[in-house]
Order: structure tokens, then C-alpha cells, then sequence
């Protein structure tokens, strides 16, 4: 077995409306059963969605404030006041400040722009700065991506004669800024039919109105801010994106061409991917370690000069980030392991003194990746003893909810459900992070902390050519709430496991499966998996979960599994048999089941079929590097732990067992393989870790010339080689033979040994041989050796799966 990361759910389509998807818009079945999974209902509900255009946006009057702001802004323009664009230092800031200067450029308009130093001010409105606008002479602040929650900073901006116009996205507070316009979609009482535009998207649709056209100049800006702010792609920001994307592959900006050329992507092939994994890091790069102004400097400049080597001191910014929040990351690792011992599991909550402000949120989406677990980072200022901080969530927990519960110790709170950002003094720390792990406890389950991955088509490899991989286009850009869509692909035999990259950190599979008698294969790729290909047997069946694409290397185009989870549901054996430094063998799979995904992956357990195993054994231990615990298995069939390691370890709960020794008899392994319920994969490697004296065993009637012999003799010397290859050539007895009949004979107490002399006992118990423990296992050792030694790796594997003790579907369950 192999766990998943995640729970695979599986959509069920309507069949019915898949079909009339298919007939109707003359699409691949793959396609249409996407659309009816994307909660599409009706043919002109698909035609919008793959062929939306200017048509399809709604009236950027419908938007409360809308009005007035307009008016505001046409008097400003035309009694030429000064204004001020106030931004946020974030790409969806930067993004919407910069479409705000070209619409007011454009307009003519006496203005400049302003973004707060998110160390030296941090975020949203300050007084500060309203008393420098103030000074500077602007009459007239519209902010962008921020101020909905500013309501004193407003208060205090009528106090000194300034007005101000909030374009805003985020969650509104109970009560609203007294600002002479407030334009946000989810402000209550707003009809706007579209709630889930980005800062960037509200700033557009005020540019739509003001021009009194749809502005298509400004798309560029729309699509980046919206995809970098993780809005769902659905309804008007899909719109938006997918027009700018277009636009964005013959931009009339140049800072847009120097960014995309910076980051190595071909103009022609830019996708919402390279915004959110390459574009906007680097914009967003500037707020978190310097000032968002040269940001804004790149997006408005029209000196291709200054735009190349301000996307390169940006690129630079962003390499420089992302050593940053390496170093934070494994410190914030280490602190979010400690506070889950202490109990706090529900909520991580880590804070350090200097922590880079600029990348906590980053950080605590790194803590979510490998944690599942809302997460808040924050940075303590040691002179001022404030926690400044950022918070990124997972389904079912709700963040802004979260923290207007916990406002009483907050001094500074803002977002949505699944990101925020926070103030609060250091000293409400502990009760800040119990408080919100109670929250959790109280509404999320066990499930709730298992990550869901949305399957939307199981298939088989033959359903999935090219032509329809290259059909899945029509339903871009994929992202928030439009993923790119994952295929559930089962029973796959496997043909190749390769690991890839400098660190061998990639899992690159060769996939087959057979249908109809027609088989298809395939190349599946897992970015970061390189650590499972040691826990995929080569005889395994493989499910796989990813996303599909085209792989194209010298002209050959062939389809391409983008692994995103895979899992194996039945137990895997590793043919060790024969292998030798087994040592490095258990010291590579401890390193590497200490390296993997999963939290629940730990060390394997050894099992030593005999108490006398366990003195040999201890020589090959002390090379492994790791204390492995071990089990010998009892004259009853029972297991028992024999090293410290082993004592407090439940035997049955134990996903990797490694079959050390040999065993004596059948029914002990079969005893192992029921007592190993927990078990994923099996290891056998049946070593005979002392000295064997054949196979064959020895006839009554040898014991009884033996005896006899001694007998006569009165003693045998083992260290006399004359006398002992004498006395093999006589009986007819092998050397091998002699001591397995002299060993029986010890245990038996018919003879005794001493300084390897070997005479017979004065007083000999009367004892059947088949009592001795040797001659036994010496009865079983054909049957033994028959199933464990001479059986093909494939007869072992299904003779093992026969025996071990079934696991009920439910157990399966809480497993994929």
C-alpha cells in the first residue's frame, strides 16, 4: 500500500446535460463533462463560458458609489485638483494603483500615487500619510485594495478637509467608512451581480465607467492583480483574465515585456500558471523587502531602458526572497511541530522576533502545504513588542470570522476566508493561539484536516488521446475556482521509477494499462516526489490522480500525466531475497521514510524468527545508523519487542515489516503476516544469519549409527579434521550432517560438548527426537524453503497477500 495525501473526490456529472453538451457545441465528451462538473446548467451557460466576451460583463453602475465617485472624479478632473492613488504594496495593489495611473493619465488628470512601506507603516490608511496628502496639496484620495475597513483614518481625513473615494474587495465591517464614496461589491445592500472581483477588478470597472467604454488598454492589469490575489476564476474575473492573458501576448506595455521576458516565458504562452508562480512573486517581491513604488515605477514607465532593469533589480528582489523564506520556513517547521506537541493542533500559530514581515504570508502557505492546518506567522518587533503577522487558511475555517472573534486582542485585523492579515501585542500571543485553536476545535472535524483533491473524471489511458487533452484548452485559465482538471486513472501496471532533478526530489513513472487488448502507456511526472519511487514496488498497481498535458521533445507530441497524488491499495512486497549490504538497504529505507510527505510515515519494523537470531542480528544493526526497532517471533507465533526501539510500538500498526531471518516453520510467518494488520509493504529478505548444515534431514536411522558410533568411541574431537573426514567417508555422513545429528543430540542432552570435545552423557534422558527445536525446524525447513527460498518474486508476492489478515473496506476508506 501507499497512503495519499489527500481524500480523492470523485464528481458525478449529468450524464443527460453531458450529452447535450456534446451534441449541441460539438465538444469532446472529456470537455463537456467538465463544464456540468464546473456547475455549468444550460448550452448558453457554456457558450459563455468558453466564448465570453465584452458582451458579457454587467454595468459598473450597479456597483454601489459607483455614481458618486464618478462625479467626484469628472469635478476633479475637471477643476484640475490634485489626486492621489493610495495603494496597497501587494500585486493585486500594485496592480490596481498602476491601472489607476494610466486611467488618469489618460484623462488628463494632476495626480500621483502612494503605497505605504509595509515595515515602516504597514498596511491599509495612516494618519501619517494623510497629513503628508494633506500638506502635499491633494484634495481629492481614491484608494484601491484598501480602506474598507479604515474607519477612523477616513474619520480623520473629513477632519482635515480631504475627500476620499474607497474602491475595496475585502470583507466590510459592521460599519462602513464615512467616505464620500465606497465602491465594493460585497458591501451590504450592493446589487452588483458578481461578488468575488479582485482590488484590481473594482478599479477597472470604475475606469469602465468613467470612460464611458469597455477599457481594454487596461486588461493586462486586471488579469494580474486578479490572479495574483487568488480570486476564483469564474464569472467577470474569468472574463478578465482570460482577455488579458490574450493581450498580454503582444503587450503595448513595455514594463509587461520586460517582466515576462525576465521570466524566461515565451510571450505566446503565457498562462494564469506563469502570473501566479512567475509574474506576481516578483512584483510582490518589492513590498515584502523594500517599497511596492518601483513595482508601480515598471507597470507605468514608457522608457523600455528603465523597464528592463527594473524587472531585473525585481527579479533579483524575488531570488533574494525566496532565500529568505527558506531560512524562515524551516524555523517556522521546527515551531509548528513543537506547538502541535503541546496540543495546539488545530491552529498553528508561530511568531518570531525580526521575522522578514514582508514573507510571513508566504511562510504560512508553506506551513498549510505541509501541515494542513490554518496557519498565522507572525514577526515580533522587540523594541515595540507588537506581533505583526499573516494568515493563510484551509477549506471550512474562516479566517476573517476567526479573527473577528478574537478582535478583543487584536489591535489590527483584515481579509477573507482563506487569507488575512493581523496586529496584536506579543503578549496575547498564547491566548491569541488558544483561542483560535478552539474556535477550530469547535467547528471543524477530523476530516476537515485532510485536503480534498476534486477528481473530475476517472478514465483509463485509452480515453484520453491527445486530441482531447489539447480539447481541455477550451475550458482556460485555470485557477481559483476553475482548477485545471484532475483524471483518476486505476490499476496501472508500471514500467519504469526513475527519480529526476539535481537532488533526485522528482518521481517520474512509466504507466501502462491494457484494455480491449489494446495497451497504452504513458509517462507520469510528481514534482517534489521524488522521495515515494523507494516505496513503489515494481509489481505494484498504481492509482494516480493529475492534471493532463502534452509533453513535445523533437517533434514527438505524446500525452503527460502531471502527477498531483498517487496511492497503491494493496500491500506491496519488495523482493530483498538475496540482496546483499543489507545494512545500506535498511538504512536507505529508514532515510527515506523519514524524508516522506506524509507525517505518518515511520520507521520500519524487523522481525527475527528465532531468539537465537537476535545475537547475529546485532552486528548487521549497528551498521544501519538508526536504531530499528525489533521483533522475535515466539515458540507460539506471537511477536515480541526486543530492543528499546520496539518496547511502547504497536506491532499491528506498522505500515513497513521487514522479514529479516528465516523462518522455522510456515505457520510462524503466516502468524507474522496476520499479527502485521497495519502493514503497507512487506520486506523479504528470509537470511540465514548463522551457519547452516544443510537441508536434507537426517534419517532415524543415522541418529541411531551416530549414537552408536560415540558409543564405541567414547568421544569425537570436531577440531581433529583427520578424525572427523575419517569418520564421514566410514558412515557415509556428511560433515554437515555429523554436526546437525551431534547439535539434535546436545539439545537433547544426550551428549556434551566441551573445548569442542563431544561425549556422551552419563546419564541420558529418555526424549523423543522430535522434540528437539532444531530437528523441527529441520522437519519444516523443505516446506519452509519451498515457499520463501524457490518461489518467484511474483509467487512470493500473491502467496503473502493470501495470508495476511484482510482490511475491511472502511479502513480503506479512512486511507484514499
Amino acid at each position: 500500500m501507499l497512503a495519499p495525501k489527500a481524500r480523492w473526490n470523485i464528481g458525478n456529472a449529468d450524464e443527460a446535460l453531458v450529452e447535450e453538451f456534446v451534441r449541441e457545441l460539438q465538444l469532446d465528451p472529456l470537455v463537456a463533462r467538465i463544464l456540468v462538473l464546473r456547475d455549468i446548467h444550460s448550452v448558453s451557460e457554456a457558450k459563455q463560458f468558453m466564448q465570453g466576451g465584452v458582451g458579457d460583463y454587467h454595468d459598473p453602475y450597479l456597483l454601489d458609489g459607483m455614481l458618486p465617485a464618478v462625479e467626484r472624479i469628472r469635478r476633479a478632473l475637471h477643476n484640475k485638483e490634485f489626486i492621489r492613488i493610495y495603494g496597497d504594496y501587494d500585486a493585486d495593489g500594485v496592480s490596481s494603483t498602476s491601472l489607476m495611473a494610466h486611467l488618469l493619465k489618460g484623462l488628463g488628470a494632476h495626480f500621483d500615487t502612494y503605497i505605504p512601506h509595509r515595515i515602516r507603516e504597514g498596511y491599509g490608511l495612516n494618519r501619517a500619510a494623510m497629513d503628508l496628502a494633506k500638506e502635499q496639496g491633494v484634495q481629492l484620495l481614491i484608494t484601491v485594495d484598501t480602506g474598507i475597513s479604515a474607519i477612523e483614518e477616513i474619520a480623520y481625513c473629513h477632519e482635515i478637509g480631504l475627500d476620499v473615494i474607497v474602491t475595496d474587495h475585502h470583507e466590510p465591517p459592521e460599519v462602513l467608512p464615512d467616505a464620500l464614496a465606497v465602491i465594493n461589491p460585497k458591501k451590504p445592500g450592493c446589487p452588483y451581480p458578481y461578488k468575488l472581483l479582485a482590488g484590481v477588478g473594482v478599479a477597472f470597472k470604475l475606469a469602465h465607467a468613467l470612460l464611458e467604454r469597455f477599457p481594454e488598454e487596461l486588461l493586462e492589469f486586471a488579469a494580474l492583480g486578479t490572479v495574483a490575489d487568488l480570486m476564483p476564476l469564474t464569472g467577470e474575473n474569468r472574463l478578465l483574465v482570460k482577455m488579458g492573458l490574450a493581450r498580454m501576448q503582444d503587450s503595448n506595455y513595455v514594463g509587461f515585456r520586460s517582466l515576462i521576458g525576465v521570466s524566461g516565458i515565451e510571450r505566446k504562452e503565457i498562462t494564469a500558471g506563469h502570473i501566479g508562480f512567475s509574474l506576481a512573486p516578483k512584483i510582490n517581491a518589492s513590498g515584502r523587502l523594500e517599497a511596492a513604488d518601483i513595482a508601480v515605477r515598471l507597470l507605468t514607465t514608457t522608457d523600455e531602458k528603465e523597464a528592463e532593469q527594473i524587472a531585473f533589480e525585481l527579479d533579483m528582489l524575488n531570488k533574494e526572497r525566496q532565500q529568505i523564506v527558506e531560512d524562515m520556513v524551516q524555523e517556522a517547521f521546527a515551531m509548528a511541530e513543537e506547538q502541535r506537541a503541546k496540543g495546539l493542533d488545530k491552529v498553528i500559530v508561530v511568531a518570531k522576533e525580526n521575522w522578514n514581515v514582508g514573507v510571513v504570508g508566504i511562510v504560512a502557505s508553506k506551513i498549510v502545504e505541509k501541515f494542513y492546518r490554518p496557519t498565522l506567522v507572525l514577526s515580533i518587533d522587540p523594541q515595540k513588542g507588537m506581533a505583526k503577522g499573516s494568515a493563510r487558511s484551509i477549506a471550512g475555517f474562516d479566517l476573517h470570522k476567526a479573527l473577528t472573534a478574537c478582535k478583543d486582542l487584536l489591535d489590527h485585523y483584515g481579509g477573507h476566508q482563506a487569507a488575512a492579515g493581523m496586529s496584536l501585542d506579543s503578549s496575547h500571543l498564547e491566548a491569541f493561539a488558544l483561542r483560535l485553536n478552539e474556535l477550530a476545535a469547535a467547528t471543524l472535524t477530523d476530516q476537515d484536516f485532510v485536503p480534498v483533491l476534486r477528481v473530475d473524471n476517472a478514465c483509463n489511458l485509452a480515453d484520453v488521446p491527445i486530441a482531447s487533452i489539447e480539447g481541455l484548452e477550451l475550458l482556460a485559465p485555470f485557477g481559483m475556482g476553475n482548477p485545471s482538471p484532475k483524471f483518476m486513472f486505476t490499476d496501472l501496471g508500471l514500467e519504469d521509477i526513475r527519480t529526476m532533478g539535481k537532488e533526485k526530489q522528482h518521481l517520474k513513472l512509466g504507466l501502462s494499462q491494457a484494455k480491449d487488448e489494446v495497451s497504452c502507456s504513458v509517462e507520469a511526472v510528481g514534482f517534489g516526489k521524488g522521495s515515494l519511487a523507494a516505496l513503489i514496488a515494481p509489481s505494484a498497481k498504481v492509482d494516480v490522480l493529475g492534471e493532463l498535458s502534452i509533453n513535445e521533445w523533437n517533434g514527438v507530441r505524446k500525452p503527460q500525466i502531471i502527477m498531483q497524488d498517487l496511492r497503491i491499495p494493496h500491500t506491496q512486497v519488495f523482493d530483498w531475497r538475496g540482496t546483499g549490504q543489507l545494512h545500506l538497504k535498511l538504512a536507505s529505507l529508514v532515510s527515506n521514510l523519514l524524508a516522506g510527505p506524509s507525517a505518518t510515515l515511520r520507521s520500519p519494523g524487523i522481525v527475527l524468527f528465532d531468539e537465537a537470531d537476535a545475537a547475529l542480528y546485532q552486528a548487521v544493526a549497528a551498521q544501519v545508523g538508526h536504531q530499528v526497532p525489533y521483533w522475535i517471533v515466539q515458540d507460539t507465533g506471537h511477536v515480541r519487542p526486543a530492543n528499546e526501539a520496539a518496547i511502547g510500538m504497536a506491532f499491528d500498526e506498522l505500515q513497513d515489516v521487514v522479514l529479516y531471518t528465516l523462518p522455522r516453520r510456515i505457520d510462524s510467518l503466516k502468524s507474522v503476516l496476520q499479527q502485521a494488520t497495519g502493514m503497507m509493504r512487506c520486506y523479504p529478505v528470509f537470511a540465514e544469519l548463522g551457519q547452516d548444515s544443510g537441508n536434507t534431514l537426517p534419517s532415524r536411522d543415522m541418529f541411531k549409527m551416530l549414537y552408536g558410533t560415540l558409543q564405541k568411541e567414547k568421544s569425537l574431537q570436531l577440531q581433529d579434521t583427520r578424525m572427523m573426514t575419517s569418520f564421514s567417508k566410514r558412515s557415509g555422513l556428511s560433515l554437515g550432517m555429523i554436526h546437525f545429528i551431534l547439535s539434535v543430540f546436545e539439545e537433547l542432552e544426550f551428549v556434551v560438548k566441551h573445548d569442542n570435545m563431544v561425549t556422551l552423557s552419563a546419564t541420558p534422558a529418555k526424549r523423543d527426537l522430535t522434540t528437539s527445536r532444531l530437528y523441527q525446524h529441520r522437519l519444516h525447513r523443505q516446506e519452509v524453503e519451498a515457499i520463501v527460498m524457490y518461489s518467484s518474486a511474483k509467487e512470493l508476492e500473491q502467496w503473502i497477500a493470501d495470508n495476511i489478515k484482510i482490511k475491511t473496506e472502511s479502513t480503506l476508506e479512512e486511507i484514499i
